[in-house]
């Protein structure tokens, strides 16, 4: 079962739906205009090509009715409120209804164009439910049995044996080939238009499921910080005990060791309770001003001092500052893209920072293994990973789900020269300050 959409995912499911139900009406009015000049086409050549007599001024009436409904639609269309199953199933019927109306001047059943009601009923089973559908199969049926039985006679001596000689035959050859072609045509647009709603549907699902992931990892991990808070606190008095031993006090190298030990407990204290912090604020609660180049520099020098080994190549191209709030969402998804990088190729990581127009780019280069194939094609799903290890992935789709909340987007290649390139996209206004706001910050 589809997880339940969000509110915010729903409300573009439904402007999916309402965009496809436009496009739909629309390829319902061009249908119309059509129909509009094949049918002035069709009495003009029937009454002074064939001269087959046909009362002309109640044909062309019933087409200016026609006109004006399109008229209306089109109006209609213009709105761009949303179209419901109700609304093309009436539009639809209107369109049964004129062309009742045309066969009714014209022969009734025994008018070669009859068969352009399938043309509506198949119409109704791409656009409509099924019940909409069926309604459209019984009045189709009910109009066909009333031309049979109160239409005006068409003066057409039965000739049929005479093949493409005879106007009826030459009629329905017509109307085979105008159904073709109305069908290949306009059932393939509003094919592709469902096909696209159906696509953006399962992208909201999707992207539903993954923001649904995230909360509970989220929950996880604070539930885990809090479990951890009490150990780590006992494990750091106890080794700050150690430290005032005769026995670890009279060994310096022992010592040493319990001291760096101390270190790292308090390092894992500090980073459970940057977890509870960030579990329990949004975007820009409890942040500080800064701006975007001493932002990234900051987020660097703070991964530099936790990876001593590392052999960063940092550039940052931002060009002229501009002040935004310090985000530590922002600054962890840095930090997993340099660990990955650093993780892949120890030996050499590059990390380069642009402005183009009205983003920021971010690149993160190595000199690794690259990303497999797979990876590129689904970038950004959990749990696909290279390193072999329970839980793998989870960091490039953390990575790829706060660039996405802020609006921007993350790309992957395998360079030529050798190893892989990140690209993270991400537009100024989702993390730069307003002029206002600047002002205030730094007031």
């Amino acid at each position: 079962m589809p997880p339940a959409l969000p509110a915010p995912e729903l409300a573009a499911a439904r402007t999916a739906s309402a965009a496809t139900g436009l496009k739909n009406l629309q390829q319902l009015i061009q249908l119309r205009w059509i129909a509009v000049f094949g049918q002035i086409v069709t009495i003009e050549v029937v009454h002074y090509g064939f001269g087959i007599p046909i009362p002309v001024r109640s044909m062309l009436a019933v087409l200016a009715a026609l006109v004006l409904f399109n008229i209306a639609s089109l109006l209609r269309w213009r709105t761009r409120r949303e179209v419901t199953n109700a609304e093309l199933l009436f539009a639809l019927l209107v369109d049964v209804g004129m062309l009742t109306a045309q066969l009714y001047l014209a022969g009734g059943a025994a008018n070669p164009f009859v068969f352009l009601y399938l043309l509506q009923v198949i119409l109704g089973a791409v656009l409509l439910p099924a019940w909409a559908t069926w309604t459209m199969v019984a009045v189709t049926s009910a109009c066909f049995a009333g031309l049979a039985l109160f239409a005006q006679p068409l003066p057409l001596r039965p000739d049929h044996d005479r093949g493409l000689a005879s106007p009826y035959v030459l009629g329905m050859l017509v109307c085979f080939a105008l159904n073709a072609a109305l069908l290949v045509t306009f059932i393939g647009r509003i094919a592709a238009n469902l096909r696209e709603r159906d696509t953006r549907l399962a992208a909201l699902r999707q992207r539903a499921a993954e923001e649904e992931h995230i909360v509970r990892m989220g929950l996880l991990a604070s539930g885990a910080a809090h479990e951890l808070g009490t150990p780590l606190s006992t494990l750091d008095v106890i080794l700050g005990d150690w430290q005032h031993l005769p026995h670890f006090s009279s060994d310096p190298e022992l010592a040493q060791d319990v001291a760096e030990m101390q270190t790292q407990v308090r390092r894992c204290k500090s980073i459970v309770s940057g977890i509870l912090l960030s579990a329990g604020e949004t975007r820009g609660e409890s942040s500080s001003a800064t701006t975007v180049c001493t932002f990234l520099d900051d987020v660097v020098a703070d991964w530099r001092r936790r990876r001593p080994d590392n052999r960063l190549s940092y550039l940052n191209r931002f060009g002229q500052d501009l002040p935004m709030v310090s985000d530590s969402a922002l600054k962890q998804m840095i930090g997993n893209v340099l660990d990955n990088a650093f993780e892949a190729s120890p030996g050499m990581q590059e990390f380069e920072a642009t402005r183009t127009d009205d983003a920021l780019l971010l690149a993160v280069r190595d000199q690794g293994p690259g990303f497999a194939p797979a990876m590129l094609q689904h970038i950004g799903k959990p749990y696909q990973s290279t390193k072999g290890r329970p839980g793998g992935g989870l960091g490039l789709f953390l990575v790829v789900n706060v660039a996405r909340t802020l609006g921007g987007s993350v790309a992957a290649r395998n360079r030529a020269e050798g190893g892989a390139e990140l690209l993270i996209t991400l537009p100024l206004t989702a993390i730069v300050l307003p002029a206002d706001d600047a002002e205030d910050a730094h007031g």
